[in-house]
C-alpha cells in the first residue's frame, strides 16, 4: 500500500514538473487575488511606483494563473502536493519564525489563566475574527488577512502545563499552517511575569503572500509585537486603551 502511494504521489510530481507547474494551490489563489489587488492600484497611479506596483500584480497574475514560478523554477522549488503531517506541521526552510517576550506586572497564573481562556485571544491579536474552544485541546480560528482575505484552521493543544507553557499546532489540511508555545516565567526580583511567544508561520501565498503581508503592514512579526503590547494592558489594567472619539489636538 505504501508503495503503491509513493509510486502515485512521484508520478503526480512527474506530471506537474512536466507542465511546468511548480506552485501549489493556495499559493496560486493567492497570487491571483494579490496580484490582482496590486494591478489595478498601480494603474490608478500614473507614477513609476504605481507602475511598478502593476509591474509585480502582472508577474502575481501570471503566477497564479500558470501555476509557474520562474523564480521558483530556478532554485529548484517546488511546491505542489507537499504533504503536511501531523510531525512536521511546517517543512524546514517554510515559514516564517518569530520570537517575541514582554514583562507583565502580574502573575504566571494571572497570564496563564487569561491566555488559556482561547475565547480571549480575539480581544488583543486584532487579525483573529474569533477563536472556539470545541473541545479541551481542540479550537476553530478565523484570521483576517491582508487584502480583506478570511482565512480559517484547526488547531489543537500538545502541551500544557500550567502555569508554565501552553504549546499548539495546526491541524493537516488547515488553510494556516502554524506551531508555536507561549512560555511564563517568573520575572527576577518580583518584577512579574516573561511572556515570551515562540512561533512559526507558513503565511497563505508563501514568501510572496509574507511579502505581500510586509508591503501592507500585517506582517505576522508585527502582529506578534502588537499583540503582546495589548496582552500587557489587557492583563495590567483590564483594558486596551484607544484614542478612538476623543478631540485631536495640534
Amino acid at each position: 500500500m505504501a508503495t503503491t502511494l509513493g509510486r502515485t504521489t512521484a508520478q503526480q510530481l512527474q506530471r506537474h514538473e512536466a507542465s511546468g507547474t511548480n506552485v501549489g494551490e493556495w499559493e496560486r489563489l493567492a497570487s491571483v487575488l494579490g496580484g490582482g489587488t496590486l494591478a489595478i492600484v498601480g494603474l490608478t497611479r500614473s507614477s513609476p511606483w504605481g507602475w511598478a506596483l502593476a509591474a509585480l500584480g502582472g508577474g502575481l497574475l501570471y503566477r497564479g494563473v500558470t501555476g509557474h514560478c520562474p523564480g521558483y523554477g530556478m532554485l529548484g522549488i517546488n511546491t505542489v502536493d507537499k504533504p503536511h503531517g501531523a510531525e512536521a506541521v511546517i517543512p524546514a526552510g517554510h515559514g516564517v519564525r518569530i520570537e517575541r517576550s514582554v514583562l507583565i506586572n502580574r502573575s504566571p497564573e494571572e497570564c496563564y489563566r487569561f491566555w488559556r481562556r482561547l475565547e480571549n485571544l480575539p480581544r488583543f491579536m486584532t487579525h483573529l475574527a474569533s477563536v472556539r474552544e470545541v473541545s479541551n485541546t481542540r479550537s476553530t480560528w478565523v484570521a483576517r488577512e491582508p487584502l480583506g482575505i478570511r482565512v480559517q484552521w484547526e488547531a489543537e493543544i500538545i502541551n500544557q502545563r500550567g502555569p508554565e507553557v501552553i504549546a499548539w499546532r495546526s491541524l493537516p489540511g488547515s488553510d494556516v499552517q502554524t506551531a508555536g508555545s507561549v512560555h511564563f516565567t517568573p520575572a527576577r526580583f518580583g518584577r512579574g511575569t516573561e511572556v515570551r511567544v515562540n512561533m512559526k508561520y507558513d503565511f497563505p501565498g508563501g514568501s510572496i503572500g509574507s511579502a505581500l503581508a510586509r508591503l501592507f503592514g500585517q506582517h505576522p512579526d508585527d502582529q506578534v509585537r502588537e499583540d503582546l503590547e495589548r496582552f500587557k494592558q489587557l492583563v495590567e489594567a483590564g483594558e486596551v486603551p484607544t484614542t478612538a472619539g476623543q478631540p485631536v489636538g495640534r
